[in-house]
């Protein structure tokens, strides 16, 4: 806590100072009423606003019993009575302007701490209109990152006309815009349409064969995420969240999905493969994970299978592609047009 700093008698506390700073010289006629004072002449009313001057430098002192008869003081102890108030005043000043930077160190760790610290938490949401008005008004906030994942079919012109409009807006503040789709969107042509449209702008598209979950993020501090709670819900419902550490989890898994991702900019997908696919539903499964880097005893896991079977439908697919090793064999899967398949 600061000490106040002391005061002489006579001499006016904070907020009183009566001699401006742009005029630190007495006036003229503080000086000729000093003098008067000095040789005892009669004041007049007149003379109560300079009088005051002369008290708040210590020049002159009124005897409370005898108001009208100033007293002379003598002016050079008077100025030393003065100029060591100022310094004292000046050094206590000088400490708190030292102290301003440390205390501000000091509370700046808890400030950047409370930025950081988890929001209120979810809120779920379950009427359509409040679903949509809860996200159009976070990516009208937004002020550096859209991040949407839509594995869902095609949404209708309308929809995508409002996003368009939205979403611009957002690419307009500078704002970088990406967005995930399921690879069978690309057979859409408003889809198709949009994409175009908004990759001219400066959005980004990517596609990705299989399924993934719908979310969007908006600076990666909040996020609407569909329901998986909460049993017998409409398929519109959704979770607000809020809490930063779950939102920087979910944008970490968008990011690996989008890494996985095709680039897409509106073109539409190569004549279908399907009808004369090579390989089977389980082997393209199985290639996707091991060009995805995964652990063969994982794949196996979630496919249901054994590892004995995956081994054997390893071996086929080496047949198939003619090649002896793993890596030949995800280099052949990465250049067919089987990888295209979307077996959801």
């Amino acid at each position: 806590m600061d000490s106040e700093i002391p005061r002489l008698p006579g001499e006016p506390g904070q907020g009183e100072r009566t001699v401006p700073l742009t005029n630190v010289r007495l006036p003229p006629e503080a000086v000729e009423l000093y003098g008067r004072i000095t040789r005892h002449e009669p004041l007049t009313e007149h003379d109560e606003p300079v009088l005051a001057k002369l008290r708040a430098r210590g020049l002159v002192a009124v005897d409370p019993d005898l108001p009208d008869i100033p007293v002379a003081l003598d002016p050079q102890e008077a100025a030393r009575r003065q100029l060591d108030a100022d310094l004292r005043e000046m050094a206590a000043r000088a400490a708190r302007m030292a102290a301003i930077p440390e205390d501000a160190d000091e509370l700046s760790v808890h400030f950047e701490r409370a930025k950081w610290r988890s929001g209120r938490g979810s809120e779920f949401l379950t009427e359509p209109g409040l679903v949509n008005a809860r996200i159009e008004h976070a990516i009208s906030q937004a002020q550096s990152e859209l991040l949407t994942a839509q594995p869902g079919g095609p949404r209708g012109r309308e929809l995508l006309s409002v996003a368009m409009d939205r979403d611009s807006r957002a690419l307009e503040r500078g704002v970088s815009v990406r967005t995930l789709y399921r690879d069978s969107l690309r057979d859409d042509e408003a889809t198709r349409e949009w994409a175009r449209v908004m990759t001219g702008r400066g959005a980004q598209f990517r596609t990705l064969i299989g399924p993934f979950q719908r979310c969007i993020i908006v600076d990666r501090r909040t996020a609407f995420i569909s329901d998986h709670i909460v049993n017998s819900v409409p398929s519109h419902a959704a979770w607000h969240v809020l809490d930063r550490a779950a939102v920087a989890y979910m944008a970490e898994g968008f990011d690996q999905e989008w890494r996985r991702a095709e680039i897409w900019h509106g073109d539409p997908r190569p004549s279908d493969v399907a009808a004369g696919a090579r390989t089977t539903r389980l082997q393209r499964e199985i290639l996707r994970d091991t060009a995805a880097g995964i652990e063969q005893r994982i794949t196996a896991q979630r496919l249901g299978i054994g590892l004995r079977t995956l081994s054997k439908e390893i071996g086929r697919l080496r047949e198939l592609w003619q090649v002896s090793t793993l890596a030949e064999l995800t280099y052949c899967w990465a250049l067919s047009a089987e990888r295209l398949i979307d077996d959801e």
